[in-house]
């Protein structure tokens, strides 16, 4: 499930950690790098469910109007589209999902204000109403509008962010990521092929892709470690214009994992290491970081590749592969 991109920004603050914590062993901060990891898959499925609490949270809210001392007949007769949504019910029902939740102790029942505001948020938007108006309806459409929640809910939801910084302090800048797994994997979901069968369970994302993204997580934090300062006195070689105390220490370790995915993994093409750490830096480092390491960067690699050490090799689909 999780890319290699998250990965190498996971290995980006393991190595923070690492050195701006005096004592720590590479044992214990390897640990730590694969325990953050862990609880990003947490994140997904809290994530998952977070639409099944919502529509639950709405159904309670009809059977209270039902119960008024003058309810309307709105109250009487509602439209249940959104609660009877067939893909909700399936996560609901999810033994797979469910199964996971229950246990490693994850829930949202401590924050029923955030589900509420979910709700009520929801609600007051247009693709919400056009769902609950539309005369068709299917499970296509049941899954359209479980997708249009995850994209227009929560990426800029201040209070889900507040929530999560109190859950996990591992989780304020990945639900990005995450929601973009989620809805991959809703979109993935299939309905039951004839009436009588029963809805089939959904297919969760497993931790990660194969066994090659465990050991490249691995061996790039541990080498990004032991190398450490060799490397550092080799990026700092190039940076002859620059004062070499004021390049930042993020830059720094964006560099120093560049350069070991460059010389230490054969199979990863030098644009893809490039293009990769850029894009990390635009979001975790300075304003001005991503042409500095582009630049420092370049040089590195046409210096590597004028002294022979680089030794890649050629592999068609890799780059696909590695965002």
């Amino acid at each position: 499930m999780i890319s290699r991109r998250l990965l190498r920004i996971k290995v980006m603050k393991a190595l923070y950690s690492h050195f701006q914590t005096e004592g720590e062993s590479l044992i214990a901060s390897q640990r730590n790098l694969l325990f953050s990891i862990n609880k990003s898959y947490e994140l997904y499925h809290l994530i998952l469910h977070l639409i099944v609490d919502v529509a639950d949270y709405a159904e309670n809210v009809i059977e209270q109007r039902k119960t008024k001392l003058r309810p309307t007949e709105e109250d009487l007769n509602p439209n249940l589209r959104f609660v009877e949504n067939r893909v909700i019910s399936q996560l609901r029902k999810s033994s797979a999902l469910n199964g996971y939740l229950s246990k490693n102790g994850l829930s949202w029942s401590k924050y029923p204000e955030l589900i509420k505001k979910l709700f009520l948020n929801m609600s007051e938007k247009e693709y919400y109403s056009k769902y609950m108006n539309n005369t068709k309806c299917g499970y296509n459409e049941d899954k359209a509008l479980v997708i249009a929640f995850y994209q227009n809910e929560i990426e800029d939801f201040d209070y889900l962010y507040e929530v999560l910084e109190e859950m996990s302090i591992y989780w304020m800048d990945e639900v990005e990521f995450i929601t973009s797994y989620v809805i991959k994997t809703v979109n993935n979901m299939r309905q039951a092929q004839c009436q009588n069968e029963k809805s089939p369970d959904i297919v969760l994302m497993p931790l990660y892709r194969d066994e090659e993204d465990v050991e490249f997580v691995k061996e790039l934090f541990i080498k990004s470690v032991v190398n450490y300062k060799q490397n550092i006195s080799y990026i700092e070689s190039f940076a002859k214009n620059w004062d070499v105390d004021r390049i930042a220490f993020m830059d720094k370790l964006l560099m120093l994992e560049a350069l070991v995915e460059i010389t230490e993994f054969p199979l990863i093409p030098v644009k893809v290491t490039l293009d990769e750490y850029i894009e990390i830096s635009k979001y975790y480092s300075t304003a001005n970081s991503s042409l500095f390491i582009n630049g420092l960067l370049d040089r590195i690699a046409e210096d590597l590749m004028k002294k022979g050490k680089l030794h890649k090799i050629e592999k068609k689909t890799e780059e696909q592969n590695e965002k």
